[in-house]
This record gives structure tokens, C-alpha cells and sequence, in this order.
């Protein structure tokens, strides 16, 4: 990272104490002066250098901003599903789509493909069974004979025929695709008056998805478009949260998650081959918060096996879920101390601090993923509130990833001008942007996120040394190695390089 010297730093806080000891009643306008930038100087990408070319564009960003603020519906302080489309027109979006953005760290297996394409794509195929559950959700399955029935979805259908015997197809798959996302044209807030509410939806849609995307055949497919679509996103790299399910045949058999993880590499592997300018993906192997101790122990247990099996692929170990439903981390302290205690290596990423509920025993996970030495937090809302947390993860370069959409459709804030991610900017806290389960919010791989990140976070202060930093962060923080990290690095600023270019003519 190119950072300016350090000598205009050493030399604006020497001003400032030469005007602190003065005792000057009155502020002299160079004591104001030197303050702003010593204060941003402190900010993320405050000590970017940027080349002539990056100045221009960042001149043009300043003024897009500018315009942006002044517009009565500006789209941070409002709801994603309402924004999205005043983002889609933005011309800083614009930008945010043609950047590229580095990697995104934590995104979810089941939700990093549109549900567009899965309904269109996937739903379309031969054998594909679904059924309506009795609290008004839908599932799925491929069979080559009539599925058995099922608790609470007795009902089996097969696609090809409703579809025609319906008149409407294209209401049944907009209704089909409504049961796959969040979004909604309505007003989210009357949808999604509770958190309660918001988390149940997103468990349904998960168990509507797993039927589709665990099918052999569309669980390669579906990755591949999942790196396409990230790709065309200009995302070079991706750490994937997998649950590594169980991948079932037409027939009904099952293959084990060795034989999952082993087609994340393969598919990850030809992707990579086809296109060279694509890193390559890691997998965190990933498993509900909600389960038992005993469980919990075999989990752990097959990671450090996986890890093993793996050592070049697999990164590392995480738990997924709501937090506030969930077990705290504290609760699976014998599970997570097995690796340590055998000397076997198996990195933690672990979801920490994506709640509001302060004081309570899921508030401590901040300070419990610390302590097991944790190499990034997932979300880290509550950081703020936990000022030993914060600083344990300053000193320690542990990066909190951000995501910004997924922290606001959960209802954990409203305006995202009011993130505390605001403040952790500011102050260039270790920090990475991620999407979490963009096809879930009808968001971008990373886009949307950047945008709200840079225009709402920011404010007029963030600038292009700003996005530079947080691209180059995704990298810096990754779980690569030290060589690949550079390797990376070197390939993502040759990218870089060439969008200042066609961007500054």
C-alpha cells in the first residue's frame, strides 16, 4: 500500500503542540487547519498518495457526492429495498461497478447467486418436485420418482406440469422467486416490522433453497454462475462460508462433504484456468450456532480433518445463524479449544457482535472470538460498545467485516450514515467490505455495498484513497498467504491501474 511520508504528520503534530503549549486564547486558523488534517490523516485511505491520474477522479467522485447529498432522497438513509433502484441510476455507482474491488470475505454458500437465475435456470429443469409448507414457505426436490412426503409438506408437485396447467407462468415464478429473496416492492417496514420477523423470513429461504442448490448437477452449476456473477462485479477473490451440506443424486443417494469441498475446488479451479485475472476462492467451513456441544465437537473435529485434507483450500472454521437465537461462543469452549489442545492449526473467522442486545451473554462473543484468537469478525455491530474488544483487534490487525445491507435489512440500524462502522472509519480501524447474502437482499456481489459503504460511511470526507484502502484490505486481511497476498496485490493493482485510466481520459 502506498502511503504518504511520514514526515507532514510528525510535522502538523508539532504544530499542534507548539499551539497547545502557546496557550493562545484565541484559535489561530492554522491550529484549525492543521487538526482537520491530522483528523484526516487518521481515516481510512487517509494516507493514500494519489497519483495525478487518481486525483482527477477523485475531484469527479468529490462532486458526484456533492450532488448526491443534496438530493431529497438520499439513498443511505433509506431502507436498501426502497433505494436501490435511486443507487442503480447513481453515477457513483456507476464507478463502484467498474472498480475493482478486491476480495469479498464473507459471503454465504446459499446465497451468492440471484434468485432470478435460479428460478429461471434451475426451477426449469427436468425432475424438479416443490411442495407448499403449512406456514405459507416452499420446498424442493429432484427425484427420479414421486418424493415422499414430507412433515409439514405433504404435497408434492412436479414443476414441468403446474407449469403447464398454469396460465400465468411468469406470476408463478415471480411468486416462486418471492419465497427465495427478501426483497420486496412493498414497504419493508410494514413487511419486516421486527427482527423476529426478518430472521424467519431468511430461515425460510434458506430451507426453500436447499433443495435446489444441494442437487448434484445444480450444486456445480450454481457455483460456477456464483463466480461468474461476482466476477462480472469485478470481485477477484472470495472466501466463501459453506455448510458443505451433503450433495444428493437423482436417485436419492448422498455424497459426504469431503466430496462438497472437493467440488468447490474443482469448479474453483476451472473458473480460475478460464479466467486469469480471478484469484481463486477459499472455503470456511460453516455450522448453525444452534446445534449441541456433542455436535459442535464432531464439527470441529471433521474441520481440523478437512483442514488437513485441504491445507491449500479450506480456510478456516466459522458458526452461522442469528446470534441472538444462537449459543454464545463461550458455550462451545471445549468444542473450539480441540484444535489448540491436539497442535493442529485450524483458523476461526468467527460471526461476532451482530447484535444490539448489549449486556447479554451473546454481547460477550466480541471479546470470547478474541480470545480464541479469531483471524476476522463477521459483522462486529456491536464493536463500539466493547472498547477492550476494540482495541484488542486494533493491535492485532483482526479486520471486522462489514456489511452494510445485511446489517440494515436485519434491522440492526436504520440510516446507514448511522453504522458504527462510521466511526471505526474514521479512526482507519483494520476493516473489509462484504455483501453477506446479496442474492437474499437482490443486491450486487459487492457493489451496493461499496456504494453504501462509501457514500453513506463516508459522507463527503471518504474519498478514492478510501476505496483504495478498503480493496487493497480485502486482501491484506484474507486468509492468503503472505506470497499470494502479494501476488494478489499485484494483480488487483494492474486492474486498478486500468480503471483510472479509462476513467480519467
Amino acid at each position: 500500500m502506498a502511503v504518504s511520508p511520514q514526515r507532514p504528520l510528525v510535522a502538523v503534530l508539532c504544530l499542534l503542540l507548539y499551539f497547545l503549549r502557546s496557550g493562545l486564547s484565541v484559535p489561530d486558523p492554522r491550529q484549525r487547519e492543521a487538526l482537520m488534517k491530522l483528523e484526516a490523516s487518521m481515516q481510512t485511505g487517509g494516507q493514500v498518495v494519489l497519483t495525478d491520474a487518481e486525483q482527477r477522479l477523485d475531484a469527479l467522485l468529490f462532486k458526484m457526492k456533492q450532488e448526491e447529498i443534496r438530493k431529497a432522497d438520499f439513498p443511505p438513509s433509506m431502507h436498501f429495498f426502497q433505494a436501490r433502484h435511486l443507487i442503480d441510476s447513481s453515477p457513483i455507482f456507476s464507478l463502484m461497478q467498474k472498480m475493482p474491488k478486491g476480495g469479498a470475505l464473507h459471503v454465504h454458500d446459499l446465497s451468492m447467486v440471484s434468485v432470478d437465475w435460479l428460478v429461471k435456470n434451475v426451477t426449469y429443469r427436468p425432475n424438479c418436485y416443490m411442495c407448499c409448507t403449512d406456514n405459507r414457505s416452499i420446498r424442493f426436490i429432484f427425484s427420479s420418482r414421486w418424493p415422499k412426503a414430507l412433515p409439514r409438506c405433504s404435497a408434492w408437485t412436479l414443476l414441468e406440469n403446474l407449469r403447464a396447467k398454469t396460465v400465468n407462468v411468469t406470476d408463478l415464478d415471480n411468486s416462486i422467486e418471492g419465497n427465495l429473496t427478501l426483497f420486496t416492492h412493498q414497504d419493508p417496514e410494514s413487511v419486516y416490522p421486527s427482527q423476529d420477523v426478518v430472521w424467519d423470513r431468511f430461515e425460510q429461504g434458506f430451507l426453500a433453497l436447499w433443495g435446489l442448490v444441494t442437487y448434484a448437477p445444480v450444486f456445480r452449476d450454481y457455483y460456477h454462475e456464483g463466480l461468474t456473477q461476482f466476477y462480472a462485479d469485478n470481485v477477484m477473490y472470495l472466501e466463501l462460508r459453506a455448510l458443505l451440506p451433503e450433495i444428493y443424486e437423482l436417485d436419492g443417494s448422498f455424497h459426504d462433504t469431503a466430496f462438497t469441498l472437493k467440488t468447490y475446488q474443482e469448479v474453483t479451479t476451472r473458473f480460475t484456468d478460464q479466467h486469469p485475472d480471478f484469484f481463486g476462492a477459499r472455503i470456511i467451513f460453516t455450522i448453525n450456532r444452534g446445534v449441541n456441544l456433542s455436535v459442535m465437537v464432531r464439527a470441529v473435529e471433521e474441520a481440523m480433518k478437512l483442514q488437513r485434507d485441504f491445507p491449500d483450500f479450506m480456510a478456516g472454521f466459522d458458526m452461522v445463524g442469528r446470534e441472538d437465537s444462537g449459543r454464545p461462543l463461550w458455550f462451545f469452549r471445549e468444542a473450539l479449544s480441540l484444535p489448540a489442545e491436539r497442535g493442529v492449526t485450524l483458523p476461526f473467522f468467527f460471526h461476532a457482535g451482530e447484535t444490539d442486545l448489549e449486556g447479554t451473554d451473546v454481547d460477550q462473543n466480541l471479546l470470547d472470538a478474541l480470545l480464541f484468537n479469531t483471524s476476522r469478525i463477521g459483522h462486529g455491530f456491536a464493536l463500539l460498545r466493547h472498547p477492550v474488544a476494540r482495541d484488542m483487534s486494533r493491535k492485532r490487525g483482526v479486520a471486522v467485516e462489514v456489511c452494510p445491507i445485511s446489517n440494515q435489512v436485519t434491522k440492526l440500524v436504520k440510516d446507514l450514515r448511522n453504522h458504527p462502522a462510521a466511526a471505526l472509519m474514521s479512526e482507519d480501524h483494520p476493516m473489509v467490505i462484504s455483501s453477506d447474502d446479496p442474492a437474499m437482499f437482490g443486491s450486487s456481489g459487492l457493489s451496493h455495498d461499496f456504494y453504501e459503504a462509501f457514500v453513506g460511511f463516508g459522507g463527503l470526507s471518504s474519498h478514492l484513497g478510501t476505496l483504495k484502502q478498503l480493496a487493497m484490505n480485502s486482501i491484506r486481511y484474507s486468509s492468503l498467504s503472505p506470497p499470494q497476498q502479494e501476488k494478489a496485490l499485484a494483480l488487483w493493482q494492474r486492474r486498478w491501474d486500468k480503471f483510472i485510466s479509462e476513467n480519467t481520459r
